[in-house]
C-alpha cells in the first residue's frame, strides 16, 4: 500500500524546523550570554545564580503559555492567525535580545518570546493533527508525526552549529538575530503552503460541558499567580531566591486543581485520571533534569572541560569559526574568582585586570609551563 501524507506536511515541517531553530539557538547560548562580562560584544555580566533564575523562569513560562494559547486559538482567534502572531511575537523577541542591553528590554523580549511561544507551540501541532483527521490520511497519522519531530531534531541540531558561528565571527548579538531571522523564514514557508491546510484550521464549536477558558483563569491562573506573588513578597527565601518561592508557591493551586479532578471523578474515571496524573508526576521529574543542559551542563562544559582541538585541526575549524582562538598573553581580563564567576565592584561594573584569559585558569601545571615556554 502506497504511504499517503497530505502536501501540508512539508510546509509546516519545515515551519516547524526553523522555529525550534530558534527556540534551541536561544537556549543553546542563553546562559553563556547572561554570564559572559559586559564590554563591547560582552554579555550581561550577571551571577551565575541569577543567570539559572532567569533561565528556569522562562523554560516555565514557555510551558505555561502553550495552555492559554491553545485555548485562544481553539475558541477566538483560529489556527492560522495564531501561528502569525505567534511567529512574529517571538521574532521580535529574538531580535530585541540580539539588539538591546537593557535588563528592561532583554526582559522585554523574553516576554514577547514566552507570549508567542504560547500561540505558536500548541497550534501547529493541531493544525498538522486535523490535517490527518482526512481520509486516505488517518492511517499515516503517527508517521506523519515522527516525520514533524524529525524537523524538531534537525532544527535543534543546526541551529547550534549556526550559532558558534555567528557568535565567534560576529558577536553575541548577531546570534540571537539569527534566530528570529529563522522563525521569519519559517513563517514565510508557512505562508507558501497555506492553500494546502487552510481547510483544516476551522475552529470547533463550543460544545455543552466543555471546559469555559474563564472558569479555567479564575480557578487556576489567579490564583496562581495570587501565590506567586505572595512568594515572591515574603522576606527572606525558602527555597534558594525570589523566583523559586514565587515558581512553586504557584505551583500550589496548579496542584489543587489537578487533584481535585481526581477526587470528584467518576469511579469509572478515577483509574484513566490517575494515570494520567501519575505521568505527569514522572514528566515533571524528567523535565527538571532534562533542562540542565542550558545551565549546570552548559556552565560546567563552558568552565571545566579540556575545548583544545589537536594543530591538525585547528586552521579548519578556525576557517569556519567554530573555534574560538586563545592567546596565552596578558592583556586586560575580568576577575574571576575560584568558581569562575566574574567579580563587580560597588557600583556593579566588572572589574578588570592585567592577566592571561580566564580559559587558562583552569589548565594543568604541565600545560601551563609549556605554555610558558612557548606561549
Amino acid at each position: 500500500m502506497k504511504t499517503k501524507h497530505p502536501k501540508g506536511l512539508p510546509f509546516l515541517f519545515f515551519t516547524e524546523m526553523w522555529e525550534r531553530f530558534g527556540y534551541y539557538l536561544i537556549l543553546g547560548i542563553f546562559v553563556l550570554y547572561v554570564i559572559e562580562p559586559t564590554g563591547a560584544k560582552g554579555g550581561l555580566g550577571l551571577p551565575d545564580k541569577t543567570a539559572d533564575d532567569i533561565f528556569g523562569t522562562y523554560i516555565a513560562l514557555t510551558y505555561l503559555t502553550p495552555f492559554i494559547g491553545g485555548f485562544l486559538a481553539d475558541r477566538v482567534l483560529g489556527y492560522i492567525k495564531s501561528i502569525y502572531i505567534g511567529g512574529v511575537l517571538m521574532a521580535a523577541g529574538y531580535i530585541g535580545m540580539g539588539i538591546f542591553k537593557d535588563l528592561t528590554l532583554f526582559y522585554s523580549s523574553l516576554a514577547l518570546i514566552i507570549i508567542g511561544n504560547g500561540f505558536f507551540k500548541p497550534t501547529i501541532s493541531t493544525l498538522l493533527g486535523n490535517l490527518y483527521s482526512e481520509e486516505p490520511y488517518k492511517a499515516n497519522k503517527d508517521s506523519g508525526y515522527n516525520i514533524f519531530y524529525m524537523g524538531i531534531n534537525i532544527g535543534a541540531f543546526i541551529c547550534n552549529i549556526i550559532a558558534a558561528f555567528m557568535r565567534n565571527k560576529f558577536g553575541w548579538g548577531e546570534a540571537f538575530i539569527t534566530a528570529g531571522v529563522g522563525m521569519l523564514v519559517g513563517l514565510i514557508i508557512f505562508t507558501i503552503g497555506r492553500k494546502h491546510y487552510i481547510h483544516a484550521a476551522q475552529m470547533k464549536p463550543v460544545q455543552e460541558g466543555d471546559t469555559k477558558l474563564s472558569e479555567i483563569l479564575m480557578k487556576v491562573f489567579l490564583p496562581a499567580i495570587i501565590a506567586g506573588a505572595i512568594g515572591w513578597i515574603i522576606p527572606g527565601n525558602i527555597f534558594g531566591s525570589d523566583n523559586t518561592d514565587a515558581f512553586i508557591f504557584a505551583c500550589v493551586p496548579v496542584i489543587y486543581f489537578y487533584a481535585s479532578l481526581y477526587f470528584k471523578a467518576k469511579p469509572d474515571e478515577k483509574s484513566s485520571i490517575g494515570a494520567l496524573l501519575s505521568v505527569f508526576l514522572i514528566s515533571m521529574f524528567f523535565w527538571a533534569v532534562f533542562k540542565q543542559n542550558g545551565t549546570a551542563l552548559t556552565r560546567w562544559a563552558n568552565y571545566y572541560t579540556d575545548r583544545s582541538v589537536p594543530a591538525s585541526m585547528e586552521k579548519p575549524l578556525e576557517s569556519i569559526y567554530m573555534v574560538d582562538g586563545k592567546s596565552y598573553e596578558d592583556k586586560e581580563v575580568p576577575v574571576y574568582d575560584d568558581q569562575f564567576q566574574s567579580q563587580k565592584d560597588k557600583d556593579g561594573n566588572t572589574i578588570k585586570v592585567k592577566g592571561k584569559d580566564v580559559y587558562f585558569k583552569n589548565i594543568s601545571p604541565e600545560q601551563r609551563a609549556e605554555l610558558e615556554k612557548n606561549p
